[in-house]
């Protein structure tokens, strides 16, 4: 099962935890920000800075999110064969995430 091989590697990252996202679905936080969520197991969202949703969306991981276009990109989840690249999605954000939060 797909959400569970994900909950498994998001929630051994340190401070990652696992909420209800606010329109369905599962939501996974890094100290309280938002990494994504999914909605079942058919997609991901993502809210990026709007240089990396461009890369992700010209190099075709991903499309536009269909409510915040310009920043948030949605990851198609075909099957099993797709979750090393939707952690690596999750591990973009959590990245740079980190990195923004050892700043402050």
């Amino acid at each position: 099962m797909i959400l569970e091989a994900l909950r498994r590697e998001l929630l051994s990252w340190e401070g990652v935890t696992e909420h209800d996202h606010r329109f369905g679905g599962v939501e996974f936080r890094y100290q309280n920000k938002e990494l994504g969520h999914l909605h079942g197991e058919k997609h991901a969202d993502f809210l990026f800075p709007k240089s990396i949703r461009n890369e992700l969306v010209a190099s075709g991981v991903a499309e536009p999110h269909p409510v915040v276009p310009d920043s948030g990109v949605s990851f198609w989840i075909k099957g099993e064969q797709d979750l090393p690249q939707l952690i690596k999605l999750f591990r973009m954000q959590y990245d740079r995430l980190a990195q923004k939060n050892n700043k402050n």
